[in-house]
């Protein structure tokens, strides 16, 4: 699994993870002016708790 961080044509900053069989799984669904601040969404994704529960 894999971050793919990258600029839009709006120059924002996004990212996309893709699982072990390159497929898409998850995306920033924003866009982000800064870097920095994409890296650190990134990183709150990365963090996630496994006990983080479902909700429907």
């Amino acid at each position: 699994m894999y971050f793919y961080l990258y600029q839009d044509a709006g120059k924002q900053w996004r990212w996309t993870l893709h699982a072990g069989n390159e497929r898409k799984i998850a995306n920033s669904g924003e866009g982000y002016h800064n870097k920095v601040d994409c890296l650190a969404a990134i990183e709150l994704v990365k963090s996630t708790d496994a006990n983080t529960p479902v909700r429907e």
